[in-house]
């Protein structure tokens, strides 16, 4: 089928719209509140108006258990600072724990090498309470830091689910990372426990990281205790005695207890990509992950207790933890470890086949993999199965969308998300009850007062602008770790709009409530006055064959002109011609912009970006500014970190000439 942009290129049917849990929410908000809204837009309308009175329903209609009453659900709502059910105790785990059925499959988990193993409800308690009890008797208790250097596995889960059990913080970094970026992060909140691997598959091959776990242990001097998940050959211990996690889960009769904590406890600290100076060690509630994932995947992803749920993403990625919230709303989740182009690109086609997924989730830049590569989902698997495809990372651009449609499903929702680390939710999402429109997320998340602010700082539309959120949300940060004053996390966010988050995208809010992000507003184009989102620029320049990836910097000089620099990565075989030079910039000017062209195209052997999939323009653009690669990009936070010495060359020779 061939799709205009702006759509709508699928609508819900009604059957579909009223079958959903979106549906069900507005019905129960009805018979319970009397509250009546005659579609979406209207209800976000009262999310944001009323954000007491939504997330207290969230609360209820999520059967979330508290042992002790709230006295008001939005205590203080200024932002930094919101005051959110004081007087409630929850525990993250707990809520977990309340969907065990015996009959049901809690993980389905599928090694690189194609294995596909599954835990169920009642073996993930056993193994989590019997893991929590040992993690008792190592002298780790409430408000104890618990790190972790493990891959996608049920395992970790299962240590994450027992840490957060008896009231420990939770905090994880994947094990490709290096052990000074991982140190790094660890030292900021001296943990008393950590769990590792000493080795991993990825691609076919096995990685040995036996020396980055000797650095760990040695680099973190708080450590009491140290759990390997495997025979560790090769770490050097030091002083540390290693706990075998086999043993620390074998108990068979151990009850699970879990310990209810304030609201507000902090459940995990997560971590900025850190490419470009100290990474933020960000703090988030027990109470306030709960709540946005119970929106964030049971309404806005539909996920419910009969499905399966997979967003595909590394442990390094915030993804991850909104994947294990999926058993948040007692689905099955579904985790695929390793390299998603392994044994080839549609390795996670067949996945979602054999693992039954019905909602599936990945980072753009996979979608758009897949598309270059010539795959054809259809013909990898039979997704019939499969009810929502959703995207997050980058802008799913308007193309993938039509490939999704062509070659994958012609019926199937799609539902790109944007949120991030700092919130562990979202602010953009999708909706079972509205159209998809292409190259548009559909809506604007509940509770999430979002809008494009122009240059004054006033609400626009159809236009594009500063994507803000005017309303505090219970995900958003507690604090940032040792940030003792709040100056921090006030200047990351608010000191821009006083009392307002200032995300840091461009966003276009369309006139129907959808929405356009164009890339970050920190690497902008700004050329003879105009700004335009590097987005807009990839989305024209990956359109071609010969090119497989790219990446564009805008450099301004006081006193100089500005100079526009792409960087193309080619296609395989493809080399950068004339006639493909002259063809890049006739299409810039007549689908983007005559004055956003650019003054050098250069072929790199690769584009950077970070661990969570996120291209490096910031950092390339401060190097060629001046600044020293050192200064500006962290390899171990890296993806494919061999690419900045040629980078590094580049930027002395751009200098010297």
């Amino acid at each position: 089928m061939t799709i205009t942009e702006n759509g709508p290129a699928w609508a819900p049917s009604a059957a579909f719209a009223d079958a959903s849990h979106m549906s069900g929410f507005m019905r129960w908000l009805e018979q319970r509140e009397g509250l009546h809204f005659s579609d979406y837009n209207a209800l976000w309308e009262w999310s944001v108006k009323e954000p007491g009175a939504f997330w207290a329903a969230i609360f209820a209609w999520g059967n979330v258990e508290s042992p002790t009453p709230y006295r008001t659900a939005l205590e203080r709502p200024d932002m930094p600072g919101a005051v959110w059910f004081p007087g409630a105790t929850v525990n993250y785990a707990a809520h977990v724990f309340s969907h065990v059925r015996p009959d049901r499959c809690a993980i389905r988990h599928e090694a690189e090498g194609g294995t596909l193993t599954e835990l169920d409800w009642l073996t993930l308690e056993r193994k989590t309470a019997a893991f929590a009890a040992s993690l008792r008797k190592l002298g780790i208790g409430q408000g104890d830091r618990v790190v972790a250097y493990l891959p996608n596995t049920p395992e970790t889960i299962i240590a994450f689910l027992a840490t957060v059990s008896i009231g420990a913080i939770w905090s994880l970094c994947a094990p490709d990372m290096g052990a000074a970026t991982v140190l790094e992060r660890f030292r900021q909140i001296e943990p008393k426990a950590i769990l590792t691997v000493s080795g991993y598959a990825f691609s076919g091959r096995a990685h040995d990281r036996s020396a980055e776990v000797s650095q760990l242990l040695a680099g973190l001097p708080t450590l009491s205790a140290w759990i390997s998940m495997d025979a560790a050959d090769g770490v050097d211990p030091g002083t540390l005695a290693r706990e075998d996690w086999a043993d620390l889960t074998a108990a068979q009769d151990v009850p699970l207890e879990t310990t209810m904590v304030p609201f507000d406890h902090p459940l995990w600290v997560v971590y900025s990509s850190g490419t470009t100076g100290s990474p933020k060690a960000i703090v988030h509630g027990h109470g306030g992950v709960m709540l946005e994932h119970l929106k964030l995947l049971g309404l806005h992803c539909d996920v419910g207790a009969q499905d399966v749920f997979s967003w595909y993403s590394s442990t390094g990625w915030i993804m991850w933890n909104c994947q294990v919230g999926g058993l948040l709303t007692g689905a099955t989740i579904a985790l695929a470890e390793g390299s998603p182009g392994f044994p080839d690109a549609g390795r996670l086609w067949r996945f979602i086949e054999r693992a039954g997924v019905t909602v599936f989730g990945a980072g753009a830049a996979w979608y758009t993999l897949c598309m270059k590569a010539g795959v054809v989902p259809r013909e990898q698997a039979d997704l019939s199965n499969l009810r929502m495809l959703g995207s997050t990372g980058s802008p799913l651009p308007p193309e993938a969308y039509q490939w999704i449609y062509d070659q994958a499903r012609a019926d199937i929702w799609i539902a790109p998300i944007a949120g991030g680390t700092d919130l562990a939710g979202v602010f953009l999402a999708g909706s079972p009850t509205l159209p998809v429109r292409i190259g548009e997320m559909q809506c604007r998340s509940l509770g999430a007062g979002v809008y494009a602010y122009d240059d004054a700082g006033n609400p626009i539309y159809d236009e594009v602008g500063e994507l803000v959120c005017t309303t505090p949300m219970p995900s958003m940060p507690l604090y940032f770790w040792g940030d003792e004053d709040g100056s921090r996390l006030h200047g990351s966010y608010f000191d821009t709009y006083p009392g307002v988050w200032r995300q840091g995208d461009w966003v276009k809010i369309t006139s129907e409530g959808g929405a356009i992000i164009y890339g970050r507003s920190d690497a902008t184009i700004n050329r003879h006055g105009i700004r335009m989102g590097t987005a807009d620029i990839y989305r024209v320049v990956e359109d071609m064959d010969s090119v497989d990836d790219s990446l564009v910097v805008d450099l301004e000089y006081l006193g100089k002109p500005s100079c526009m620099i792409l960087f193309l990565k080619m296609a395989e075989g493809a080399t950068l011609t004339p006639d493909l030079e002259a063809a890049i910039i006739a299409a810039l000017k007549s689908k983007v912009s005559p004055h956003h062209i650019p003054n050098r195209i250069e072929v790199a052997p690769d584009i950077p970006y970070t661990l969570t999939g996120k291209k490096l323009e910031v950092p390339i653009k401060r190097r060629l500014l001046g600044q020293t690669m050192a200064e500006v990009a962290t390899p171990d936070a890296m993806s494919n970190p061999g690419c900045l010495d040629w980078y590094d060359r580049f930027a002395d020779d751009f200098q010297a000439g």
